[in-house]
């Protein structure tokens, strides 16, 4: 095999021509699961699109809340798609090698993307915070352009963080092994495999771990920790029932997002006591799950999203009849 060679600092960087996917070559009844990531990506495009276009087209939506939840749809489109195609391109083609660029662009895409749905569950949190113990100032504090400013902090800091971390994976020698155990171009399972010194990149993946999906979820917990207290002090059964009905829907979407992967990260990254094969499976689902329930769960749960999307359908439903009617006419 021909090798990428530069010159760093006096020592030879090899770098190959690219990597070999081999996750799921051990897993049996594997075409049963990717047909059901098929499945999973397609309703992951038909919801979260559904979701982005009744908001973009309905004005009174045009609200700080909508921001946030169309910032969420749009990152769930990102997410799955910068994995499940690729695995499916795996299946069909059985063609499991990827370039040495081309990993490094997909390694940067998911972990940007992982990233940002984490800030955007925290922007959530943030919204129902303000909007129960704080509702006299909700209006005033929580506008249209703070949140705009806040859901552009937090794509600069995901995009730049992650950029940094990928980048330095091209200090790293890959002089033996290239076949990399996972359904995509993973940051641990690729550095672990330079024949070189990996601890920056280490301590850049602890740190992403830390900054990019600890920090927010301790933001979230220290949010609704705020909420249950100010819910508590209502006199109102009826009130705190409505508020905490409000609150539900989104605890969903933490615990479906941020528990497997805190698990999967610290039991498999730090302790590395998870069998690589279940390590996979698990990862694979705990990343590609949250976009495709989401919106069922939350997004199209929400009164306003609700009425605009039935509305949608009916008048395309009306057009549809009113056509057919004028052919059969003709």
């Amino acid at each position: 095999m021909s090798f990428l060679r530069n010159v760093l600092n006096s020592s030879v960087i090899i770098h190959p021509p690219g990597f070999y996917i081999i996750g799921f070559e051990t897993f049996p009844l594997i075409n049963i699961y990717f047909i059901f990531l098929a499945f999973v990506y397609v309703v992951t495009v038909l919801f979260n699109s559904l979701v982005i276009y009744v908001i973009a087209f309905s004005h009174c939506l045009h609200t700080p809340k909508f921001l946030a939840v169309v910032n969420l749809a749009v990152i769930d489109l990102f997410l799955n798609t910068c994995t499940i195609p690729s695995m499916i391109k795996i299946f069909l083609v059985k063609d499991n090698f990827i370039t040495f660029n081309l990993c490094l662009v997909q390694m940067f895409v998911y972990y940007a993307v992982i990233s940002l749905e984490s800030y955007a569950l925290a922007i959530l949190a943030y919204d129902r915070l303000i909007a129960i113990c704080f509702p006299l100032r909700h209006n005033s504090v929580n506008t249209l352009r703070s949140m705009s400013c806040i859901v552009g902090l937090t794509w600069s800091l995901a995009l730049g963080v992650t950029a940094y971390t990928t980048g330095i994976m091209t200090q790293l020698s890959f002089c033996n092994s290239v076949r990399v155990f996972s359904y995509f171009c993973d940051y641990a399972p690729v550095f672990r495999l330079a024949c070189n010194d990996y601890t920056m990149q280490w301590s850049a993946a602890s740190f992403l771990s830390v900054f990019l999906l600890v920090g927010p979820f301790i933001f979230i917990i220290l949010s609704y920790s705020s909420i249950l207290v100010t819910v508590f002090r209502m006199k109102s059964l009826h009130s705190r029932m409505k508020a905490l009905a409000t609150c539900v829907e989104h605890l969903i979407l933490v615990a479906v997002f941020y528990i497997p992967l805190i698990a999967i990260f610290t039991i498999g990254f730090y302790l590395r006591l998870i069998d690589p094969d279940q390590r996979v499976l698990s990862l694979s689902l705990a990343s590609c799950i949250p976009p495709c329930i989401n919106p069922i769960v939350y997004s199209l749960k929400t009164k306003e999203i609700k009425i605009r999307a039935l509305a949608l359908v009916r008048k395309k439903i009306n057009w549809h009849i009113n056509t057919l009617t004028k052919n059969t006419q003709k």
